[in-house]
């Protein structure tokens, strides 16, 4: 069958699969994303713990200043593991090995931290927060890669966004954690109340540890490792099919010519991305769209919520439960985005959201400078108000949607290589970011929300005109908007070119634009 747009598609990506094979994808995508879970807490649980009066104690009330270090030193663990580990980790030894991995590591950080107090507590916390930086990193890519890599190609996105799910719901418990630990105010509260909601970690990460060998390794790796029959019989359990089944034989020879397709364009190294013009376009792209979802501000929001709240008179306890209230908001509006990407499109979809953004951040630098010292209870109303509009902004846009947008521009055998490279590009502007706030309260005041209200506005410029619409275009019209020069092939023998092509099933023929 002939693809609209000129494309011969796979009998399996339309091929309908058994009942029994969607339950078995969801239970093991559902189980990856107790991983994502355990990172969305991890980072979720540190603003409850910066206003909480234990830890400020423990620490010896550090300054912005400290926590901002705090906060951002994380990110120089991420950006290193990307750059250096988490690709090769998952290339190597396997998507489950990769993950538990990070998770195992993201553990020892969590329980260098729960441990923090005395002189030695801010170094402590910090050294606590870099292996945490590095674990969660490896869990962040590897969790969508197996994710990906065992569903089939017509529900990928159902399961993937699992993922992202995930990360919003440890966002979320970890609000609801801190608002209960809240209410502990006894001596024993103060000193263990930040120590246990900062282990509670352990819960998930341990049942992830226990069950992530059962869940079988994804076939994709096993072919390129040369496990063909332990790929075979892996694929016929996802799939719930005869291991000799057509779909199941179909999809496997699939997998084996875009390995080898791989393979062609590994040997030419990762610099390939950039010196290769066309695959340069799609990477300086991916890398600043993801600089730009940090400096939108969210970083800011994710650790300071509580104190931006407290800041505009909220009682602690009441910060912790609107912050878990607009936390648990944010699963129903990144489930929404999945639907809103692909109607309305990823350009306007990212536009829109930069100026809900842009609107939200000018109205709460505004008002606290119109009505200092919280003499309009109205005004600071209006502001929460529009914490939850900026909420709905970023989950509509740049929360999905950067990971969306980077995970189709790449060819397939540059994917997990060109989404890590770009994946360091958040983890830079998570640094200023979130660097830039607490100081910028300190100094400035609540004008500091201008700064990411700017950021906002030019992001939505930069994206208009210089991102292309993706969605609903084919692999070829893909390959069209990133290379100027790109013509269509009759052919894929020419090994020269594989790096710009997409995974089309080398054994067909590439049709030319309008044939069917």
């Amino acid at each position: 069958m002939a693809h609209p747009m000129g494309i011969t598609t796979s009998p399996t990506s339309r091929a309908r699969l058994p009942i029994k094979a969607s339950y078995r994808l969801l239970v093991v995508s559902l189980f990856f994303g107790l991983a994502s879970l355990a990172w969305g807490y991890n980072i979720g649980i540190m603003a409850t713990i910066y206003v909480h009066p234990g830890f400020v104690k423990s620490l010896h009330k550090p300054s912005k200043a400290t926590t901002g270090l705090i906060t951002s030193i994380y990110y120089v663990g991420t950006w290193l593991s990307y750059l250096f580990v988490s690709h090769p980790l998952a290339d190597r030894y396997g998507r489950r090995v990769a993950a538990a991995t990070g998770v195992l590591t993201t553990g020892v950080g969590a329980a260098i931290q729960t441990g923090a107090k005395g002189h030695h507590g801010i170094a402590m916390m910090i050294a606590g927060r870099i292996i945490c930086g590095f674990g969660l990193a490896i869990v962040s890519t590897s969790v969508p890669l197996y994710q990906s890599e065992v569903s089939p190609a017509k529900h990928r996105g159902r399961y993937v966004v699992i993922n992202h799910i995930g990360l919003v719901a440890g966002l979320a418990t970890a609000f609801w954690v801190g608002y209960g630990i809240s209410h502990w105010e006894t001596t024993r509260g103060n000193f263990y109340g930040w120590r246990v909601s900062m282990a509670l970690q352990f819960v998930p990460e341990f049942i992830f540890l226990v069950g992530v060998f059962i869940c079988p390794e994804t076939p994709r790796w096993l072919v390129e490792h040369g496990r063909i029959e332990a790929a075979k019989r892996n694929l016929a359990w996802l799939r719930a099919l005869d291991p000799n089944h057509e779909l199941v034989l179909t999809e496997l020879r699939e997998m084996e010519d875009d390995v080898a397709q791989r393979q062609i364009a590994t040997a030419q190294g990762w610099t390939v991305l950039f010196t290769n013009r066309p695959l340069f376009n799609r990477m300086w792209r991916a890398s600043l769209l993801q600089f730009m979802a940090q400096m939108c501000g969210n970083t800011s929001m994710k650790y300071y919520l509580p104190s931006i709240f407290m800041s505009l008179g909220i009682e602690r306890k009441l910060t912790l439960m609107i912050g878990g209230i607009e936390s648990t908001l944010k699963i129903g509006c990144t489930i929404f985005d999945t639907w809103l990407v692909d109607r309305y499109g990823r350009r306007l979809t990212l536009v829109v959201s930069c100026f809900a953004m842009s609107v939200a951040l000018m109205l709460n630098g505004a008002l606290p400078i119109a009505y200092p010292n919280n003499v309009n209870r109205a005004a600071d109303y209006v502001c929460i108000l529009f914490i939850f509009i900026y909420t709905f902004g970023f989950s509509i846009g740049f929360g999905p949607a950067a990971w969306v947008y980077g995970s189709e521009i790449f060819p397939t055998n540059f994917r997990a290589r060109g989404l890590n490279l770009a994946a360091s590009g958040s983890s830079i502007g998570a640094i200023i970011s979130s660097q830039t706030w607490p100081i910028g309260m300190n100094t400035i005041g609540s004008k500091t929300h201008f700064i990411f209200m700017s950021t906002n506005l030019v992001s939505a410029i930069i994206i208009w005109f210089l991102y292309p619409e993706t969605s609903g275009r084919s692999l070829e019209d893909m390959e069209a908007l990133f290379n100027k020069d790109f013509q269509p092939r009759t052919s894929l023998e020419d090994a020269d070119h594989y790096h710009d092509e997409e995974d089309v099933d080398v054994t067909l023929p590439r049709a030319k634009a309008g044939q069917s």
